[in-house]
């Protein structure tokens, strides 16, 4: 054997002690720092999330009708609505004086950082007082302030929602509703003569003045920012209907799928549940292990196939009969970090046939922290869309140093899919925000990581579970060259 294969085979076999989802962590004292920062932030997002709905639009576009219907629907649901209103300024003596010659519409008119602070303390689940703003005193102090509670879902409404940056990544829904500007000047007209006791001269010299030149400069740039639009405001129900209805879906998932959009965790079923008791049994044959981790593995597979691009195809069946199909992606490969990964290819290769599977070796050696990379890869793995395999997703670290390998070999981001059987929160953060672009696939969300950066409650060493080995008998190959 030569020098070259033997040096694999001894990566292989030192990584076969305890790791970390490929990532063998012999030295700890780099980065450790770094770890202990994002575990701390990462257990802090672990709070339940509320799913926070932005909805801006100009002044009387129909914002507060829409979030009406939504909490209407919403029934069954904690839901709270949030006015940017409420966190005008309170006007200085000398602006009182002046108060015709206020622009309400500026973005600098509203306590901006009063609102975050507000809007932070209720994704962690605290209570808080916003205050009733006056528009008659111009005052926040004259009303009691409201209390409101925790809640599933917070609708924040407000003409200039969108327009600061920390307030829309608040946000895991940006809705502008889009109404014609003469339906909105009707309505304001109608809205201020009567409830407001203001005479319509003064109403249509405001809206000259300050409206419509605020719209144009600080809302309507604001629209670019939304995930849905809606015409027509609240006479629009099919829209309403169907935000509704991904609202409702959004909340039966894991609260890391509200966070972060290319995370998809598999239905879980009884069948499912059922699988994973007897692979986390510490007490579980390597037989009935390797059985039932397969089942898992097919599941996760199949599911991150599904998120793979598909054209339509036509066929004509045995009866003569013309089908509407689709047909597989052609352009596929898949590539498993040693060693655990490698129990994934045998249910990758029954889903699809001939495929080529690539191998790629993360490990930590001694305390200067280098990263030594074994890759075996296809030459036109650039014009692939890859599966990524790894059954563990624990700190993220290999997960990032394999992502990075693909990335440079020309791999888009958004080719990547990585399968894995259990995901810990703070693996599946580090992946997400480096890598914003790729999907996750996985069958079960974790508790977290203990002391040791194990997985908890987790399966213990897979790869020795798996294949039958421990740390002192590596029962490894090398891979075929």
């Amino acid at each position: 054997m030569g020098s070259t294969s033997k040096s694999v085979v001894d990566l292989i076999e030192a990584s076969s002690g305890v790791h970390f989802s490929g990532f063998h962590m012999d030295s700890l004292e780099q980065g450790v720092k770094e770890m202990e920062l994002t575990t701390a932030s990462a257990t802090e997002d672990l709070h339940k999330q509320p799913f926070v709905i932005g909805v801006a639009g100009g002044a009387a576009s129909g914002k507060t009708t829409v979030c009406d219907l939504i909490i209407q629907q919403l029934h069954d649901q904690r839901v709270v609505l949030v006015n940017q209103d409420s966190f005008y300024h309170n006007l200085t003596e000398e602006e009182l004086t002046q108060v015709h010659d206020y622009n309400f519409d500026h973005p600098d008119a509203f306590d901006t950082e009063k609102l975050l602070c507000v809007m932070e303390k209720l994704r962690h689940g605290q209570a808080v007082d916003i205050p009733n703003y006056d528009l008659k005193s111009y005052k926040n102090n004259v009303f009691p302030a409201r209390r409101v509670n925790p809640s599933d879902v917070i609708l924040l409404e407000g003409i200039l929602i969108f327009h600061d940056q920390r307030v829309r990544d608040l946000m895991n829904m940006k809705i502008f509703v889009d109404t014609d500007a003469d339906v909105r000047l009707a309505r304001r007209i109608r809205r201020d003569t009567v409830e407001k006791s203001r005479d319509i001269g003064t109403v249509l010299d405001q809206y000259s003045k300050f409206v419509k030149p605020a719209f144009d400069d600080f809302i309507l740039p604001t629209k670019k920012y939304a995930d849905i639009i809606i015409p027509r405001g609240g006479d629009n129900h099919v829209a309403i209907d169907l935000i509704v209805q991904h609202i409702r879906t959004k909340l039966g998932q894991h609260d890391l799928c509200k966070i972060y959009p290319n995370l998809y965790v598999i239905h879980s079923t009884f069948q499912i549940r059922g699988m994973h008791t007897l692979i986390r049994d510490a007490q579980t044959t390597k037989h009935d292990f390797v059985f039932y981790a397969d089942r898992l593995i097919r599941l996760v597979v199949e599911h991150g196939l599904g998120h793979l691009p598909f054209t339509e195809k036509q066929v004509i069946t045995p009866t003569g009969s013309v089908y509407t199909g689709v047909d597989f992606c052609k352009r596929l490969c898949g590539v498993s970090v040693i060693r655990s990964g490698e129990s994934m290819e045998n249910a990758l290769r029954a889903c699809c046939k001939g495929i080529k599977i690539g191998k790629i070796l993360i490990h930590r050696e001694g305390d200067n922290g280098q990263q030594l990379i074994y890759e075996k890869l296809p030459s036109d793995i650039s014009e692939r869309h890859v599966l990524l395999l790894d059954p563990i997703l624990g700190t993220g670290n290999s997960a990032v140093q394999a992502i990075s390998l693909l990335l440079r070999k020309g791999v888009p981001e958004s080719n990547i899919i990585f399968l894995n059987l259990i995901s810990a929160p703070q693996g599946v953060h580090v992946v997400c925000k480096s890598f914003p672009r790729i999907k996750i696939v996985t069958s079960e969300i974790e508790m977290g990581l203990n002391n040791d950066f194990r997985v908890i409650p987790g399966m213990g060493e897979f790869g020795d579970r798996y294949f039958g080995t421990d740390d002192d008998d590596p029962q490894v190959v090398a891979p075929s060259q």
